[in-house]
């Protein structure tokens, strides 16, 4: 695989399959991505965890995505981290997602077929131009497990199924909300937590399972 620091591009993909990352800069950020459409296609959304080169979590993204396919969501996920690096001033990203096709279509070893997502790629391909510094590479779902929940998350959403919510701890950036999933029961109409527990006053919305 050759270095894609070609003519008009200061982007740098790590070589080889297993794109081991290749002189990282001092300051990067990770995002961990995943997308997913129940019944591909249908209801589709991505999670986005985005940590500092030290792990730390600075944010996450996830957003519904009405009735589309599972590689769309997975480009939308990607798209929206890019976006996210970019707008915050970062220069440099390394990219962890479960989609072994996006992976490899991004690093040029597949040819995207699908016009829809040849209009996705562009666009990620344009945002990581913009970038010094870029790797991608494949992780098993079980090791992307923050983004595989805010995906469910989104896509639970958008088909009115909602979830226990907890304000963001501090550290979290302004506006986003954390997501807490707690167990329960209910008994004499009152929700018993079986799992976890709430301070007084919190706010939470409830999905029902049956």
């Amino acid at each position: 695989m050759r270095d894609s620091r070609t003519a008009g591009t200061k982007s740098l993909f790590a070589p080889g399959e297993n794109n081991s990352r290749e002189n990282p800069p001092e300051h990067y950020l990770i995002a961990h991505i995943d997308g997913g459409a129940r019944g591909n296609p249908g209801p589709a959304g991505y999670g986005v965890v985005i940590q500092d080169q030290s792990g730390h979590k600075v944010a996450q993204l996830s957003e519904y995505l009405g009735h589309q396919t599972n590689n769309f969501a997975e480009y939308q996920g990607l798209i929206a981290a890019l976006e996210y690096a970019l707008e915050h001033g970062a220069k440099a990203l390394e990219v962890i997602s479960d989609s072994e096709l996006m992976v490899r279509q991004i690093k040029g070893i597949y040819k995207v077929k699908n016009a829809t997502l040849q209009d996705l790629h562009s666009r990620a391909k344009e945002l990581i131009a913009k970038l010094d510094w870029f790797s991608i590479s494949h992780a098993l779902r079980e090791q992307n497990t923050d983004a595989d929940r805010l995906a469910n998350a989104a896509m639970d959403k958008g088909m009115g199924r909602s979830v226990m919510r907890s304000p963001s701890p501090a550290s979290a950036l302004a506006g986003l909300n954390h997501v807490q999933e707690l167990e329960g029961i209910v008994r004499n109409g009152a929700i018993e937590l079986t799992s976890g527990e709430l301070p007084e006053g919190t706010r939470v919305q409830v999905r029902v399972r049956k």
